[in-house]
């Protein structure tokens, strides 16, 4: 729970450290939120979010933000201790009779490894098998990432896009009083506020996320194909159980190592 409001309060504690010191400084909302330069920036970021990856991609990038801040989570350990189960049932009763408790692993990839292996597919085929598909959903998730890092390189382009509109329309209507074209001047720069705050409070770090997102279903992947070979081999327990937590961060072996 903690981890998945971390990204929240991230984006809170952000909001408040850049409203706040503006604030602080004497701003204004009104002056900040302009309907104009959140068109721009907002606007134009998704317009050439279309134009690079069409609309289904558009349109599917609003799930991932979704996902990005609310990750699924992968209980590696409780996996480990799961595989050590199924190794003394296989040792006692025989592989197949693990079939009957695929459903405690609770995850589609090792499910479909295991009965890959009560199906009779060696060992090297397996491996292939199961690399391929980790491989491919690396793709798939990097092509994701990929969108929101964009995003993040348009929001700043688009916001200078507008400073630069509004200073156009601030020097061409330009009259004798000097400081209503000092104020007006200022407020073209909202624009730019708009696109850089947008890139690295927004779309980044949502990219960030979905990295971290990758690199968890990864590892638990990576985890449980490990667990499937010394399975099928038909490895003692405790060598699965160490084969597989010597996958994890030391402080998280020497934590399984005493339970």
């Amino acid at each position: 729970m903690i981890k998945k409001l971390g990204g929240l309060h991230g984006l809170i504690l952000g909001l408040l450290v850049v409203f706040g010191a503006y604030m602080i400084e004497g701003g204004s909302f009104r002056a900040l939120f302009l309907i104009s330069p959140i068109i721009i920036v907002f606007g134009g970021t998704f317009s050439a979010t279309i134009i690079g990856f069409g609309w289904e991609k558009f349109f599917g990038a609003f799930k991932l933000i979704k996902l990005a801040y609310n990750p699924k989570k992968y209980e590696v350990k409780y996996l480990i201790e799961i595989f050590v189960e199924l190794s003394k049932k296989s040792r006692q009763e025989g592989l197949l009779s693990v079939e009957k408790d695929l459903f405690r692993l609770k995850y589609q990839f090792p499910q479909k490894l295991i009965k890959y292996v009560l199906d009779g597919t060696d060992p090297v085929s397996l491996e292939t098998i199961a690399l391929t598909e980790i491989k491919s959903m690396q793709e798939r998730h990097y092509s994701n990432v990929h969108i929101f890092s964009k995003m993040g390189g348009y929001s700043p382009t688009m916001g200078i896009l507008g400073t630069v509109m509004a200073l156009i329309i601030t020097l061409a209507n330009a009259g004798n009083d000097p400081n209503v074209l000092i104020q007006s001047i200022a407020t073209a720069f909202i624009a730019t506020l708009w696109g850089v705050f947008s890139a690295n409070l927004i779309w980044f770090p949502i990219a960030d996320r979905l990295k971290q997102c990758h690199l968890e279903e990864k590892h638990m992947m990576e985890i449980s194909l490990e667990g499937v070979l010394a399975l099928q081999s038909g490895e003692i327990p405790t060598i699965i159980k160490s084969r597989m937590i010597s996958m994890l961060p030391q402080r998280e072996q020497q934590e399984l190592i005493a339970a």
